[in-house]
């Protein structure tokens, strides 16, 4: 997809995201602390199993399961060769799944460096792990290209400036908020999305980390920086514990979709869930969005 009709379809629109995608894999019998790309490849019915439900259910866009193809984070299992056949074969199970129903969205997250990345050195050698696994999705066929759950500003930006350098496609990106409303690293959300906007994405947001209740005031925060379309992907609540050592999470389906309201009227058009939401999450989400009307202007 070309970044000019990205920025048409999401000018006054609402599009829908997919829903969780780990904790649905668990459930169905992956283990725990091994390699969730090595796993789906090995049991591709279970995934495109979930992803055609997020289709039905109304997802727009769906993400490959590529959130931890990059170099460092499979070479803690042994595979960090096979960056790109990975990331290809990934993104072909999501594309069966979709068929020409949803679009595809090459999923990239953190690396395994933990540092500020504020060394030139480190920061050049971290996005040159993002280059190499963003030029994967993109010639794999995605439509677009989102950078989700970073835990750090400069991490993210190193993302999307590879991204923006190796390919033509939309770039989405999404910081991990905790409850104070700075990212891990102290990141505030007006200066995570007026950086992120300058370095050439095409949306910025939240995913992860909270749910709509205190994602709210980052939409807010982001949306009086930027013009850009906001990704909301917040987690179905709080979490608690669940039978067997599972958790659960405390909004339903459709509490859920209800607090996504104010949401998407504190300004984010690009909506979807994370951990603890499932197709009928998405489902009421949907739902709910083509009922709403939607300006995609600075407040």
């Amino acid at each position: 997809m070309k970044k000019e009709l990205f920025r048409i379809i999401t000018e006054d629109n609402i599009l829908t995201l997919d829903g969780a995608t780990g904790s649905f894999l668990l459930a169905a019998g992956m283990p725990p602390n091994v390699c969730q790309e090595e796993w789906v490849l090995n049991h591709p019915d279970v995934l495109i199993g979930l992803q055609k439900q997020y289709v039905e259910a109304g997802s727009d866009i769906i993400y490959a399961p590529t959130f931890s193809a990059n170099r460092p984070r499979l070479d803690d299992f042994g595979f960090g060769n096979e960056v790109r056949q990975i990331n290809k074969r990934l993104t072909e199970l999501s594309r069966e799944a979709a068929g020409s129903k949803a679009m595809i969205a090459g999923d990239v997250s953190v690396t395994s460096s933990s540092l500020l990345l504020y060394e030139e050195e480190l920061f050049a050698s971290i996005k040159d792990t993002y280059k190499e696994q963003i030029l994967a999705l993109a010639d794999a066929g995605c439509d677009l290209i989102v950078i989700e759950t970073m835990l750090n500003l400069q991490e993210a930006l190193a993302a999307v400036e590879a991204a923006v350098e190796v390919c033509d496609l939309p770039v989405m990106a999404s910081l991990s908020f905790e409850n104070n409303g700075r990212t891990l690293y102290g990141d505030k959300p007006a200066d995570c999305a007026h950086v992120l906007t300058e370095a050439g994405a095409d949306a910025v947001g939240a995913n992860c980390s909270t749910g709509p209740e205190h994602m709210l005031p980052i939409i807010q925060e982001m949306r009086s920086v930027t013009d850009l379309p906001i990704l909301a992907k917040p987690n179905a609540g709080l979490p608690m514990p669940g039978p067997n050592g599972t958790t659960k999470y405390d909004l339903s389906d459709d509490m859920f979709a209800m607090t996504m309201i104010s949401i998407i009227e504190a300004g984010a058009n690009i909506i979807g869930g994370c951990c603890g939401t499932s197709p009928s999450y998405i489902e009421k989400l949907h739902c709910l969005a083509q009922n709403m009307s939607f300006t995609s202007k600075k407040q």
